[in-house]
């Protein structure tokens, strides 16, 4: 590993503390290095926040050095006025002769300019360290920058042989039927953490009632995002307690009578390709990632329409005989597959 390629690894490790935090911006982490020597770190922590180049500008204790130091990047710095002023401008103004950057930044207002600018001022720059690192780091704003959809997550947990859940689920009590362990659900809590939104479909929300929260882990609760074209989930459901903005998605004429602050109604032809209506939906509402949690007819939809970036699929020790059978989803190998106590957890992406 080269000495550039190590400070930018560094940048990659500051900026993955902003995961789930940074929405609708990407992450972004940056060191200074003075002698071989890092004097300053700082990574993005919320939109409308200091960039991660200010909070390491300001983190340097002797300023005199920046002007024979060098500043790591992971993603180009921003040059234009936005809820915060160009990075690019801060880096001119300190004296920051060596720049090294991780990847260009392929948003239209940026890609390129900020490289040029700090040209034009005479810096020297370098691009291109670790740059599929860096590009993997923001996958999410990239993907919904470029492919102008969110990135899109899938995720079920399957009994041994092979049902999301079984024939028999008493609808009265409203509880999901648990296939996973409780180190498996806290992942699942976790995941939720970083993820910009969380999507189910209408048997999910009436049979489990689920609350699609980050309650055993920390973090932001993701945008709740439900498909209900007949307006059949029950008005006491988790979904309406405000906590969380939710979408709810149905038909045109339902939901006329809903007035709750935090719940927006949208509408879609659920005769056509709803994964792809529901792309261009989320998209205007600049939601950048979107974890999809059931249930099965909801996930083949987006696995039928190759909508899916990601699938994380978890396999229980129980044998239902019989129920909703798992989404069919045809792969050669999955990316990887590892245990959690007692389950069986497969990672697939969609290259």
């Amino acid at each position: 590993m080269t000495t550039d390629q190590k400070y930018m690894q560094r940048c990659i490790q500051l900026a993955q503390n902003g995961l789930g935090t940074t929405y609708t911006n990407p992450m972004v982490g940056s060191v200074i290095v003075h002698n071989d020597k890092i004097i300053g770190e700082g990574w993005h922590r919320k939109a409308g926040e200091p960039h991660a180049e200010v909070h390491a500008i300001q983190s340097v204790q002797q300023p005199e050095l920046l002007s024979e130091a060098t500043i790591y990047v992971s993603l180009e710095p921003c040059s234009h006025y936005g809820k915060t002023p160009p990075c690019s401008d801060l880096i001119i103004q300190k004296g920051i002769k060596k720049v090294v950057i991780g990847a260009i930044d392929s948003f239209a207002k940026v890609s390129g300019r900020g490289i040029q600018k700090l040209k034009d001022a005479g810096c020297d720059v370098t691009v291109g360290i670790l740059e599929k690192e860096c590009l993997a780091l923001n996958k999410r704003f990239f993907t919904f920058h470029n492919k102008k959809r969110p990135y899109i997550i899938l995720k079920w947990a399957q009994s041994f042989d092979g049902f999301i859940a079984p024939k028999t689920q008493d609808i009265k009590d409203r509880k999901p039927v648990w296939i996973t362990t409780v180190n498996s659900r806290q992942l699942v809590h976790k995941w939720r953490a970083e993820e910009h939104a969380i999507l189910v479909g209408t048997s999910t929300a009436v049979k489990d009632n689920p609350k699609l929260d980050v309650r055993n882990w920390t973090g932001n609760s993701p945008i709740r995002i439900i498909l209900d074209p007949n307006e059949r989930i029950p008005k006491s459901s988790h979904i309406f307690d405000q906590s969380v903005k939710t979408i709810i998605v149905t038909q045109k004429g339902l939901y006329q009578n809903l007035s709750l602050p935090e719940v927006v109604i949208e509408t879609l032809d659920f005769s056509g390709s709803i994964a792809t209506q529901l792309c261009a939906l989320l998209h205007i509402h600049e939601i950048q990632s979107v974890i999809i949690e059931g249930g099965s007819q909801t996930l083949q939809t987006f696995i039928d329409e190759n909508l899916w970036d990601e699938a994380r699929v978890f396999t229980g020790k129980s044998h239902f005989k019989e129920g909703v059978l798992a989404p069919k989803f045809f792969r050669k190998k999955p990316s990887l597959q590892t245990t959690i106590h007692t389950d069986t957890l497969t990672y697939h992406h969609n290259d």
